[in-house]
């Protein structure tokens, strides 16, 4: 065995030497895994046991990740090349070789988004009476409505724009409908031989759905398909040679200055430019000409590597118009009523409950309503005194908002701790912010730098003279859509210790005083990754001693080197480990002599998994533990975060039976392999087929 030769990893005192695992070969790049994620997605377009128009909306997810996935992820390893920055990952790919690995697999996924689309939703959309109609086969009578509504709502918001030394190549809005359009013959002015660009206004629909011809058909029609036709409409007096679409993607990454002196002025200059940044991702339809394709990859500074063809239209997201428009519910997922968690009912005095006992619920297989209600029950409640909140995103309209306004309005304290750079939420949060200053509450941007990521409300109520304090910790936003999408847990309480260590953090992030040590929510950046390492490096000396050792965890990344390291060590030791990470997973399990005793597993079903949820054995006295965070750099680093303690015995027993359930699962679950691959779960026939979601829904839910 050779000792590990890095100084800087989390080191096991008093143990035997352990094979050395900061070895790049032991770590899967974070890009690559995301991608691998992506493709978990479009599977479940394939799968014929979905709904169709489900099947429709995995494939518009797994676009848009992609679209993120170059925004973001693609524009920041540009910025580490152009710049210089010396950036490097546990697995040491160079940045110049990761683009062109990034390539070679976004290739094969976009090639098979295509495919899909072509031979296997698009058909089985026919079958079921749905058709998206080309221009080819459009009758007669279509034809002269298509013609009359472009004339009456497309042609009057198009402005072609000539290219020429006058009118040089304008500005193209990220991830915008575009044409490049070839036209010949003399112009107004007396020149000959043109091209010309043709930007589709976001304001008009990419799906357009005719009228009823007497049958139940459902009939459809892309928008590019529209303007291709009656391009020439636009060029009168002229010749069009080709028509052709592109799309082009930008990084999106917002950068503000650890410097600044107004974080909201700052961002709302950042925001301005967003949608202008440098290009990354050029696509174009793959007839569109070879000189053509050069021009616009000069135009916009891009090279093969950032070019990709496709065989139909540009933005297959733009599919899920499909999905809004036709109600079929034999073609969707059953509905839901998803109920209160015990002994919640809708009209239980939560102070009165969370009094006596925690409560945990499960979203979306149990309401969200309760978390709404307790915010309204604060802000009404004549003995509350004061609400103090972190949100992170919250939709557009929000009752929680709606809530705290009314709370502000009322004369109680209420604070909120707004995160202004949640990714693509920036401008509605400043309009919330805005919002709840002009109420009368205090708002807190965060520290900058430092995104807030915790899950946190805390409420003070006088009883008899005293003050008590109630809170609800999440592990996801509070944003009443997305909790009837994601898996999340959350849990009341009026734990004093718990309750204590919230009020302390809201006080360090609303004034920057320093805290005394927490009770026992752990959090980042200060003591939830030590903390976190010390649990794993506990349960490996219990290993090496022959004792019983269990590690099981959930999280949407496992990214921290460090961390897998740790991870590592345990596995040598023969720590059994147990990992449910839906997305990114930079550590290979299954490597002979490295990481035999760990599992991975990724869930991929009818909602995102979201859940944090840590346990340790630890001797029999288990550690459990929610939290807000990933393990991830920027969420032990870079991030305030908690993780709170799951005490009530039964509470525990429940999430641990959950968590179980989940590595039972047989349909949705992929077992990440030493490779780096994902190989889906199959059933054996002569088992009882597992659905760790569905369970869930039937478990507490009443299904419709």
């Amino acid at each position: 065995m050779v000792p590990t030769t890095n100084e800087n990893s989390a080191q096991t005192s008093n143990t035997p030497e352990f094979q050395d695992v900061s070895k790049p070969e032991y770590f899967i790049n974070r890009e690559i895994s995301q991608l691998k994620f992506n493709e978990r997605v479009l599977e479940q377009a394939k799968d014929t046991e979905t709904p169709l128009l489900e099947r429709v909306k995995f494939l518009c997810i797994s676009c848009t990740n992609l679209d993120e996935f170059f925004e973001i992820r693609v524009g920041g390893v540009k910025q580490h090349i152009e710049y210089s920055t010396g950036y490097t990952t546990a697995d040491q790919i160079p940045p110049n070789q990761l683009l062109d690995e990034i390539h070679q697999t976004a290739t094969r996924l976009v090639t098979e988004q295509y495919r899909v689309f072509n031979e296997v939703i698009e058909p089985a959309l026919s079958e079921e009476n749905i058709h998206l109609i080309p221009r080819e086969k459009w009758t007669r009578a279509q034809r002269k409505w298509i013609h009359e509504f472009f004339s009456e709502q497309v042609e009057p918001v198009l402005s072609p724009l000539g290219i020429d030394p006058g009118h040089p190549f304008p500005r193209i809005l990220n991830k915008s409908l575009n044409f490049i359009v070839e036209v010949g013959g003399m112009d107004a002015f007396g020149r000959d031989g043109h091209l010309a660009i043709v930007q589709a206004p976001r304001s008009l629909p990419r799906m357009i759905q005719l009228p009823s011809e007497g049958d139940e058909a459902s009939n459809f029609v892309f928008l590019s398909s529209v303007i291709h036709e009656f391009v020439n409409d636009l060029f009168e007096g002229l010749q069009v040679f080709g028509c052709y679409q592109f799309r082009v993607t930008r990084n999106s990454d917002l950068l503000v200055d650890d410097e600044i002196d107004d974080l909201l002025l700052a961002l709302e200059g950042e925001l301005a430019s967003r949608r202008y940044g440098a290009a990354v991702r050029l696509e174009t339809s793959t007839n569109t000409p070879d000189h053509l394709v050069e021009y616009l990859l000069q135009q916009f500074q891009l090279t093969e590597t950032d070019l990709y063809r496709v065989n139909g239209p540009v933005n297959l997201n733009r599919l899920l118009n499909i999905y809004d428009l036709i109600e079929r519910t034999r073609l969707k997922y059953k509905s839901f009523t998803a109920l209160p968690a015990k002994p919640i009912t809708p009209e239980s005095n939560l102070f009165k409950i969370i009094a006596k006992q925690d409560v945990l619920m499960h979203h979306p297989f149990q309401s969200f309503a309760p978390v709404l209600n307790f915010i309204h029950q604060a802000a009404t409640d004549p003995k509350v005194l004061a609400i103090k909140q972190t949100l992170y995103r919250t939709g557009a309209k929000s009752r929680i908002v709606d809530s705290l306004v009314e709370a502000a309005m009322a004369g109680k304290e209420v604070t909120v701790v707004i995160e202004l750079m949640a990714r693509f939420d920036e401008a509605a949060n400043i309009a919330l912010a805005n919002r709840l200053q002009k109420a009368g509450a205090h708002v807190v941007y965060g520290i900058v730098g430092m995104k807030t990521h915790a899950k946190m409300i805390l409420v003070i109520r006088r009883e008899n003279g005293k003050l008590i304090r109630y809170a609800h910790l999440g592990t996801g936003n509070y944003h009443q859509s997305t909790a009837k999408l994601y898996t999340d847990y959350g849990m009341f309480t009026s734990n004093p210790a718990i309750t204590l260590d919230l009020h302390e953090i809201f006080l360090q992030l609303t004034s920057f005083t320093k805290i005394p040590k927490l009770n026992c929510v752990l959090q980042s950046p200060f003591t939830l990754y030590k903390t976190i390492i010390e649990f794993i490096e506990k349960e490996t000396r219990r290993a090496l001693k022959g004792r019983k050792a269990k590690i099981i965890a959930r999280a949407n990344s496992l990214i921290e080197p460090q961390l897998i390291q740790a991870l590592y060590r345990a596995s040598q030791a023969g720590v059994e480990i147990k990992l449910m990470i839906r997305g990114q997973c930079c550590l290979r399990p299954g490597v002979k002599g490295i990481s035999e005793n760990i599992e991975v597993r990724s869930i991929v079903g009818r909602f995102l998994e979201h859940s944090r949820v840590f346990y340790f054995y630890n001797g029999g006295r288990s550690k459990l533990y929610c939290s807000s965070a990933d393990w991830m750099d920027r969420n032990f680093f870079r991030r305030v975060e908690t993780a709170w303690p799951i005490e009530d015995r039964l509470i525990k027993k429940r999430m641990l039976s959950e968590m179980e359930l989940y590595f039972k699962d047989t349909n949705n679950a992929w077992i990440l392999q030493p490779s780096g691959e994902y190989v889906r779960k199959k059933p054996k026939k002569e088992n009882k087929e597992i659905t760790a979601q569905i369970e869930l829904l039937n478990r507490f839910a009443k299904i419709k």
